[in-house]
């Protein structure tokens, strides 16, 4: 699998809804012109690939939180990630049907570039079992199905009724496995919370937890850049305390606001920002 992540095409953390779990997956297409100048230019794929973001974002009347869909597949094998892993789609019509499947699209159109080769294929086909080992059921369907529109247009909507095969020669290695969240133990950011802010400047205590829950902090807005450093400073605490008592954080008040990583708070920063939280 050849996965272009957020991180790489320069994304913060998706802000959409976490959902452990769907039906399976729905197969879209741009359902708009899409340039042939894919085929022959992968930077093209991924200007693509902001573009959709962009326009997305710029949606007031959807109301987009982030890129409507969770994974596309471009004509030169790539997988890109949209909202990725565990996050609810935006793109199959209403909410209902959001729950119910996540969003694969494949980076071909009603006009120009409208037929998937056997590369953006495999790169769907990745997708589909990237998210099944995440949670996704065993269901692929088009996104026609249960709601009126043409997409995912003529050609890859044959492909999905013959059940989505892996085209020859895309086959994943088996010996790699899919991406793994990074873990947080919260015995380890706790005591960094209570012991960094006393020692000198620059101190650092489990420095690894410590910076992704740092640049989870940075995404929401708490924490500048400046001092995502792998210390728990009291700027970092002060940052914390700003999570915990946001709605998104648990809305803590009083002393159950005081900057300490709580279980409940940082599951709730993890499951936003793709982290899973360890005694």
């Amino acid at each position: 699998m050849k996965l272009v992540t957020r991180a790489q095409l320069g994304w913060p953390a998706s802000a959409a809804p976490t959902q452990t779990s769907t039906k399976g997956v729905k197969v879209h297409y741009e359902g708009t012109a899409v340039s042939t100048k894919l085929l022959a230019d992968h930077a093209a794929c991924l200007a693509e690939w902001q573009a959709i973001r962009k326009s997305h974002l710029a949606n007031k009347v959807e109301n987009y939180s982030d890129i409507a869909y969770n994974y596309g597949g471009c004509p030169h094998g790539y997988l890109l990630e949209g909202r990725g892993i565990d996050k609810r789609t935006g793109a199959n019509g209403n909410q209902p049907l959001n729950i119910a499947h996540y969003a694969i699209v494949g980076l071909v159109g009603s006009e120009g570039l409208t037929e998937p080769n056997d590369l953006m294929l495999g790169a769907i086909r990745d997708g589909i079992e990237l998210l099944r080992q995440h949670g996704a059921g065993s269901e692929i369907k088009g996104h026609k199905d249960g709601y009126a529109t043409a997409c995912p247009g003529g050609p890859l909507y044959a492909w999905v009724q013959k059940g989505a095969p892996r085209p020859a020669g895309t086959a994943t290695d088996p010996g790699t496995p899919a991406p793994a969240k990074p873990k947080v133990s919260l015995a380890h950011v706790i005591y960094a919370a209570k012991h960094d802010p006393a020692a000198a400047q620059g101190h650092t205590t489990h420095k690894a937890d410590v910076l992704i829950v740092e640049k989870a902090l940075k995404a929401e807005g708490f924490l500048s850049a400046q001092y995502v450093d792998g210390s728990f400073g009291s700027l970092t605490v002060g940052a914390y305390a700003r999570w915990q008592r946001s709605a998104a954080g648990g809305n803590y008040i009083g002393d159950a606001a005081d900057g300490i990583p709580g279980a409940a708070s940082l599951k709730r920063l993890g499951a936003k920002h793709g982290f899973t939280v360890t005694d």
